[in-house]
């Protein structure tokens, strides 16, 4: 009787220790299937961005164009005035 539940035991464990490592197995290859998605989508990600920073590029200059429009509204307005308008 001591043999059988000694090797029900063993086989107890094995079984125990089988699954929790097929259970790891299972989710570390998961985690590097979508580790894998998330590194294809973050190039795409990345060239976007790049092209996002190159398109507004010329927002850089966006407070000398109003500093200029500002200019010539004033310049208008005086023109204006001195017209009698």
């Amino acid at each position: 009787m001591t043999v059988l539940a000694s090797r029900a035991g063993w086989i107890i464990g094995w079984s125990v220790g089988l699954a929790v490592v097929l259970a790891v197995v299972v989710l570390v290859a998961t985690i590097l299937v979508l580790a894998q998605h998330v590194s294809e989508r973050a190039g795409a990600i990345n060239d976007s961005l790049t092209d996002s920073v190159n398109n507004t590029a010329a927002l850089a200059e966006l407070n000398t164009t109003n500093e200029s429009a500002e200019a010539i509204v004033a310049g208008l307005a005086r023109g204006r005035h001195r017209l009698g308008g």
